[in-house]
């Protein structure tokens, strides 16, 4: 039985490196896309991908299960990002080096024909450039629910903000980028099918 992510986090604290690596190994891919996503920029992304793996082992021997890892993980990534906004002049510099991990961003065409793939390029763009358009609160809201696996009172704990005000910030953001893309449907590849968000996570009214 796989252990869960706050009993790997005791066993490396106790010096069990194979727990870290198993944590890393679960959790770097959306760690990464979270701040490769924020910065636009696959250097800073890497520099804080790091700055935050350094502050969970700095860590470790402090750490107390009483919130799910993911929401200890992500605490220090957002905060990491705010230090990094405070720090940068120029914030969020789009790299063209950053195509590749943006590609993975939405699903692939059905088929490989020439048009299918310039119309997957152009979705792809068009995600690109709603997303860096959104305010940064409600980028942030969204990318953290998209690549955490957090809850939205999880995620309005990391922002320091009301589970209403997180609701609201996703729901706006979803209803941009959806507005942005033309048709739910090419926001398929989000988090379990991010289009459900507005509909059952982010109820209208609620």
């Amino acid at each position: 039985m796989d252990l869960d992510d706050g009993e790997l986090m005791l066993r490396y604290a106790r010096g069990d490196l194979r727990a870290f690596e198993t944590l890393y190994q679960r959790h770097r891919g959306g760690l990464y896309r979270y701040l490769s996503r924020h910065t636009r920029n696959p250097e800073s992304a890497n520099d804080l991908f790091q700055e935050v793996w350094s502050k969970v082992i700095a860590s470790r021997e402090r750490y107390e299960p009483r919130a799910k890892f993911q929401t200890f993980l992500y605490r220090i990534a957002h905060n990491c990002f705010v230090d990094y906004c405070r720090r940068s002049t120029v914030r969020a510099e789009v790299s063209g080096d950053a195509q590749e991990d943006w590609q993975g961003s939405l699903p692939a065409p059905d088929d490989d024909r020439p048009d299918s793939r310039a119309e997957h390029a152009q979705t792809v763009a068009r995600y690109k450039a709603a997303l860096a358009e959104l305010p940064a609160e409600q980028r942030d809201v969204f990318l953290l629910y998209e690549e955490s696996g957090l809850s939205l009172e999880e995620i309005a704990a990391i922002t320091a903000v009301g589970p209403e005000t997180a609701k609201s910030r996703l729901r706006y953001a979803v209803s941009k980028l959806r507005h942005a893309l033309g048709t739910a449907s090419e926001l398929s590849a989000t988090r379990s099918e991010v289009v459900a968000v507005t509909a059952k996570a982010v109820p209208e009214g609620g």
